[in-house]
């Protein structure tokens, strides 16, 4: 093994990272109840297979499906209409009570929480863009 200088590399000009783009709080919130209630479909979806309530196939499918749907939908709630598409997604959740009447009572909690979310985010979004005004940034 000898010790022969290495050739030199080109040295690569460093990665610039595009900033990223200031999420407000009723944004993140709203995102996290929706990442929370993807995550509790896998519940009700093992309860409605276990119980034989849907076939296999529709049980999981569906299940999979609204985890899928409400993770994708995480990622719009920067704008109205992702927001509206959210609200939408509540009244899904509710009506999975006809299906498994105990979802009644998840969606209700659900429900709460994203009502609180909007609400608040959007109390804190205001505020924030007063002391902003206030103290001259932006």
């Amino acid at each position: 093994m000898t010790n022969a200088p290495r050739a030199s590399r080109p040295t690569r000009a460093p990665r610039t990272r595009k900033p990223r783009r200031d999420r407000g709080a009723q944004e993140s919130l709203l995102s996290i109840a929706l990442v929370l209630e993807a995550i509790m479909f896998f519940f009700p979806m093992l309860v409605v297979f276990g119980k034989g309530t849907l076939p296999p196939a529709l049980a999981f499918g569906g299940g999979i499906g609204a985890m899928v749907v409400l993770a994708l939908a995480s990622r719009l709630t920067g704008n109205p209409a992702g927001v509206g598409f959210g609200w939408l997604l509540q009244a899904a959740i509710l009506a999975t009570g006809f299906i498994e009447p105990f979802m009644f009572a998840v969606a209700v909690v659900f429900l709460a929480l994203w009502v609180f979310c909007f609400v608040k985010g959007g109390q804190l979004d205001r505020q924030n863009a007063a002391r902003r005004a206030a103290t001259g940034e932006d």
